[in-house]
């Protein structure tokens, strides 16, 4: 189910949402405020909801760039969004919670902050400023930051944003697991990219409450971390991009 814009679209903006009814509408009224003007397209990927997240979302479907996809059960946010990638026809792909906690308003930062790189940056990840959640959420956002950037040496100070802007082309080279968005940093930065991060803005749920739990948020991250590491060390985790080797020829 979905509308389609007509004009080619520059960004597509992933939004993987799992019983959001409450927070979606106003979400997306302030993505098409945040993009007005530019030419782009909002997927909507409802992860086998429980709730009125479809109906939610069919209710809006008279804006034209507006698309629905739908999963039957809950597969989990990292199959939505490579359902979404999947269906994306924009050279910029911009990822985004459905909660609100990330503000729409921040993607064409994002988005221009990318487009002023060389070739050779793939991806400018959103880095939260004064964040809202709780001492221990934060505490144990900070740990697990620290751990990953230990083992993977990634050099990105926050992971676990909801919001990033990839190159459509880079996006699409990175393999899939159920836990790739924890990973997309040292992902893209195998693949022979760079990656940036810019300040976001960082607020609270717009409704519902959270799905994940502490100690559940924690324990994916760790399970796949040895995996991750491994794809790095190995042979595929050197592969460099076509512009990298240009140069070095060059």
């Amino acid at each position: 189910m979905s509308g389609k814009p007509s004009a080619a679209v520059v960004v597509s903006v992933l939004v993987p949402a799992h019983n959001e009814e409450g927070s979606l509408p106003v979400l997306i009224d302030e993505i098409g405020a945040a993009l007005d003007g530019e030419r782009f397209e909002c997927i909507i990927i409802d992860d086998g909801s429980d709730d009125a997240t479809c109906k939610t979302v069919c209710g809006l479907m008279s804006k034209d760039w507006l698309r629905l996809l739908v999963h039957q059960s809950n597969y989990g946010k990292g199959a939505a969004i490579r359902t979404g990638l999947m269906a994306a026809s924009g050279d910029l792909i911009a990822v985004i919670d459905a909660d609100g906690e990330n503000d729409p308003a921040d993607i064409p930062k994002l988005m221009a902050v990318l487009n002023a790189g060389p070739a050779s940056l793939g991806m400018v990840n959103g880095r939260r400023k004064k964040r809202t959640h709780s001492a221990v959420k934060l505490l144990a956002s900070r740990i697990a930051n620290n751990v990953r950037r230990l083992v993977l040496s990634d050099q990105t100070m926050d992971s676990a944003s909801g919001l990033r802007v990839i190159r459509a082309h880079v996006f699409h080279r990175i393999p899939y697991f159920a836990n790739w968005h924890r990973f997309f940093p040292a992902l893209v930065q195998q693949e022979g990219f760079e990656v940036t991060e810019w300040p976001i803005r960082d607020r609270p749920r717009l409704a519902g409450a959270s799905h994940y739990g502490i100690l559940d948020r924690a324990l994916a991250g760790l399970i796949d971390l040895p995996a991750v590491w491994w794809l790095k060390r190995s042979s595929y985790g050197h592969v460099r991009s076509r512009e990298q080797v240009r140069n070095q020829d060059d």
